[in-house]
């Protein structure tokens, strides 16, 4: 007899926050069952702030107490809510028939680094959960967390659960990683500013990479990358629906690439308002290179991350989380630089593999831009992404603007 394929089924939060939600997550693991699949369920905490359980409403619990508290006991407190939404789960998917038990990041083999809040996964013990299902079990994992070497309990960072999953799916040399959510895929533009917006049906890795980072929010980039790695296939479905989402992987690119031109290479438009710009003056003469160094090297110091990084004589510019701009701004001072700080700008990319070294690209770009009266402040690409910097009061209508020039609808 075949050996049974396997597939790693992960929910978000919205999809486990109730009752009837939790009846339809139970019919879909069950018509996994039903189709010879052996199971592992994957849940983050259920539901959003407000709701009893969510990680921003645990969150919340101690930020009234008024104090800071450590990132070891910040975790702690976090990866609550997931084990809570497990036991939760495994108790529903028992009351319909389903033989089924609820285990923690670290039970189910889950490593990470001690970096609390924010940890890597370092790797994925497959013994504890080969042995569930070889019991006939549904394992029902939490997500967003792991142990570290020290037997702490460490969570991933936003989006943490879908790394959990599809780290989970390659340990275990998973058929499909699916991740449940409540769209109904990845969309050419995010639907609420743009309602003409349209799944996309396939799309690469590097691509889904590529949108993630620049702000689309149906799969973590992290989740991503460690499914590229392992080449495990991603599908990006809804959980309120039957539609068959999106599949990520590379075999469409073909007819892309037979066929480039720049109106039908682009698959998405990405948009971030959560960023703002530091603006540098540096010194012209021999220790220009040195300063460089020393601000990229403060910012890495203090864990900030920079993009749309660009360096000229006597100016160095990029952008940061807000959440990160205040601190950058001050460690730029700091090293004795005059910084212009802007907190009203945003990130609108287009994303599309087929798009490297095609000319008339960035031509196509600003002429959308320019069309609809849209300042450029600053650009970068990469082989799979051209990004701009616009006014944040002018972001929803680059967005529009470049969905429409690009054929996207």
């Amino acid at each position: 007899m075949a050996a049974r394929e396997l597939i790693v089924q992960k929910f978000g939060g919205t999809s486990v926050a109730n009752y009837e939600r939790r009846e339809r997550v139970s019919q879909i693991v069950q018509g996994a069952l039903q189709e010879g699949f052996l199971s592992v369920v994957v849940v983050s905490a259920p539901g959003r702030l407000g709701d009893a359980y969510a990680t921003d409403t645990l969150l919340q619990l101690v930020a009234n107490e008024g104090a800071k508290v450590p990132a070891r006991e910040s975790d702690l407190l976090l990866s609550c809510g997931e084990i809570i939404s497990s036991v939760v789960m495994a108790a529903h998917l028992r009351k319909d028939g389903v033989a089924a038990r609820a285990l923690t990041g670290p039970q189910a083999g889950i490593e990470t680094d001690g970096s609390f809040g924010d940890a890597k996964i370092l790797r994925v013990d497959p013994a504890a959960l080969s042995g569930v299902l070889e019991e006939g079990l549904v394992p029902v994992v939490a997500g967003f967390q792991g142990r570290t070497p020290q037997g702490e309990i460490a969570t991933l960072g936003r989006g943490g659960s879908d790394t959990s999953a599809a780290a989970i799916g390659a340990a275990l040399g998973a058929a499909y990683v699916d991740i449940y959510t409540d769209v109904d895929g990845v969309k050419t533009a995010d639907p609420r500013i743009v309602p003409e917006a349209r799944t996309i049906s396939a799309i690469d890795y590097d691509e889904l990479f590529q949108m993630a980072q620049a702000g689309a929010k149906v799969v973590h980039p992290r989740a991503v990358e460690v499914a590229r790695q392992a080449r495990v296939p991603l599908r990006v479905r809804s959980t309120l629906g039957d539609a068959a989402g999106t599949v990520v992987g590379g075999a469409r690119l073909q007819d892309l690439w037979h066929a480039r031109r720049p109106e039908n290479t682009v698959v998405g438009v990405t948009d971030r308002s959560d960023v703002g710009e530091l603006i540098a003056a540096t010194p012209l003469g021999s220790e220009r290179t040195e300063v460089e160094a020393r601000i990229f090297q403060a910012l890495a110091g203090r864990g900030i991350s920079a993009d749309m990084i660009s360096v000229s004589p006597g100016r160095v510019a990029f952008i940061v989380t807000k959440s990160h701009l205040a601190e950058a701004g001050r460690l730029l001072g700091e090293l004795g630089l005059a910084v212009q700080v802007r907190d009203d700008v945003a990130k609108v990319a287009i994303v599309g593999s087929a798009i490297a070294g095609l000319p008339g690209v960035m031509a196509t770009l600003m002429a959308a831009l320019v069309a609809a009266g849209v300042e450029v402040l600053e650009t970068s690409d990469s082989h799979s992404s051209i990004a701009c910097l616009v006014p944040e009061a002018r972001r929803i209508d680059a967005v529009r603007a470049l969905h429409r020039q690009f054929h996207l609808s």
